[in-house]
């Protein structure tokens, strides 16, 4: 460990941003690449997000949709046809505008052969696969279009942070074409509702549901849903986003139909996308100051056996019954999967193996030693409770037993991310204790701390700059189904209901 306290220095309290790096490193999850803002993702991260694909892939195909992979290049004038959707990326843009390297006097490499028209390197697909769109669709007959996109995309970031903001990152793309309105309306809504599943049932992360106001909407959109998560510095993390983007796409890509009453029609189109964002999300929500703490459904491996050896003459028996354990753990089922395992024989000392997979975030950690195989027994740990903190259970009952305490972890990682969120969740109603919520000097203070504030609206965008360009602090969603009529405190104007403010990531 760092020192006699915790694995992971500065702590959390003492500097959270730094804390979520140290905590990476540690972990073996990523690293910054040679190129400025993109990152290196090591087998233990890109594990988690084998999972969080897996996963979501199974659920989107449950719900009709299907995979299809588009061009990672997009003409210029593609975006161009969008002015509201250009105007939103165009910072965050990367452009290729030559297709060859050529050695000048100096034989120094150098861009030649200018391309006839700059390809941006994808930040998004909405144009070039409404261009497809628009050759599929002849009739209302070939509708609707469900397809989905796993994929990289690339946004020119200038603050990088590993996981959360990277110029390159993986993620997911799902574009769907529909008839009607009602239909694509429907369709926003039902895959939020996939993301806010997955969200609460795989990675134990409770999360709002909300449509984004207009200044915060995705170019482009009529309407963005959304998913926000709070971490444990109490800012939010937009989580997942689900867009309704009526005819708007349609009309730039020409991506019309005969209808049933044999007219022209425009289709309405939807998109909407998680990313590995969610690792990070999941590190600053569960973590702790000895690392990372993994919900067991996202774990590539749910538990780690380690030899204890004391003897060389011991390696071989208590390897192999390491091994056999293992195969019956892997017999029995949790979630409808059988038990995810991985034996660490590594030549390495107890201790030092043990603290790499308590940084690791391992669920159940599980020794076998010489005592152990004479008496049937193992020695347990789970990663939610402190290191010191281990069981003995004899051989049998924890095979039987380990899918019930991997499915404790789980429900307790969502509990108390859950009763975190609702102890910094705030109703205000007055300006001043708003400002006083987000400001600074009064973060150390217990009863003014910041978080999620619950407070009236009257829907004036110039209230919303304000606020942000005052405290950093911007509208996270307009929560589902609140009906509380109120006075915005900011304008006294009437608010149709509570809106949920936050610093955010």
């Amino acid at each position: 460990m760092a020192n006699d306290k915790t694995a992971i220095q500065p702590t959390r309290n003492d500097d959270f941003p730094e804390w979520y790096q140290q905590v990476i490193a540690a972990a073996d999850l990523a690293e910054n690449s040679d190129v400025r803002g993109c990152m290196i993702i090591k087998p233990w991260g890109y594990g988690l997000w084998e999972q969080i694909q897996k996963n979501l892939d199974r659920m989107f195909k449950e719900t009709g949709h299907e995979n299809a992979y588009f061009p990672l290049f997009i003409p210029l004038s593609y975006l161009q046809k969008e002015a509201e959707h250009v105007a939103g990326f165009a910072k965050e843009c990367a452009v290729v505008t030559h297709h060859r390297l050529e050695a000048d006097a100096n034989g120094n490499l150098v861009p030649k052969g200018e391309l006839t028209e700059p390809l941006i390197v994808r930040p998004t697909s909405e144009t070039i696969i409404g261009a497809s769109f628009a050759r599929w669709v002849q009739s209302y007959r070939d509708l609707p279009l469900l397809l989905n996109q796993w994929a990289n995309v690339v946004r020119w970031e200038m603050r990088p942070r590993l996981f959360l903001r990277t110029a390159e990152f993986l993620w997911q793309e799902g574009h769907t074409a529909h008839e009607t309105e009602t239909e694509a309306v429907a369709e926003t809504e039902r895959m939020l509702k996939v993301y806010e599943t997955f969200a609460k049932d795989y990675l134990a992360l409770p999360v709002l549901v909300g449509e984004k106001s207009e200044s915060e909407r995705f170019p482009g959109a009529v309407r963005t849903l959304c998913i926000e998560a709070m971490v444990q510095d109490r800012k939010a993390v937009q989580a997942g986003t689900s867009h309704y983007l009526g005819q708007n796409f349609a009309k730039a890509s020409e991506i019309k139909f005969v209808g049933r009453d044999n007219t022209q029609q425009y289709a309405y189109t939807t998109s909407w996308g998680v990313s590995t964002r969610l690792i990070g999300t999941l590190i600053m929500a569960h973590g702790d100051d000895n690392g990372v703490i993994l919900p067991p459904r996202v774990a590539s491996s749910q538990i780690v056996i380690l030899p204890v050896i004391p003897k060389p003459e011991q390696r071989d028996e208590i390897l192999a019954s390491c091994e056999q354990l293992a195969a019956e753990l892997r017999q029995q089922t949790w979630q409808g999967e059988p038990l995810r395992v991985k034996i660490d024989s590594r030549d390495k000392a107890g201790g030092s193996k043990t603290w790499d997979w308590i940084k690791k975030g391992v669920p159940l950690r599980v020794e076998i030693g010489p005592r152990d195989l004479a008496a049937g027994t193992v020695f347990t740990a789970r990663r939610d409770k402190d290191a010191k903190d281990k069981q003995s259970f004899k051989r049998e009952d924890f095979v039987v037993g380990a899918a019930k305490i991997l499915e404790e972890i789980q429900q307790g990682l969502y509990d108390r991310a859950l009763a975190f969120r609702e102890a910094n969740t705030r109703k205000i109603d007055t300006k001043e204790e708003f400002y006083a919520y987000f400001t600074p000097k009064n973060a150390n203070k217990p009863e003014i701390h910041g978080g999620f504030a619950l407070t009236h609206w009257c829907g004036d965008e110039t209230v919303e700059e304000q606020i942000k360009n005052d405290l950093k602090v911007t509208i996270r969603c307009i929560p589902f189904g609140d009906t509380e009529a109120g006075t915005c405190p900011f304008t006294g104007k009437p608010s149709k209901q509570r809106v949920v403010f936050a610093k955010s990531y």
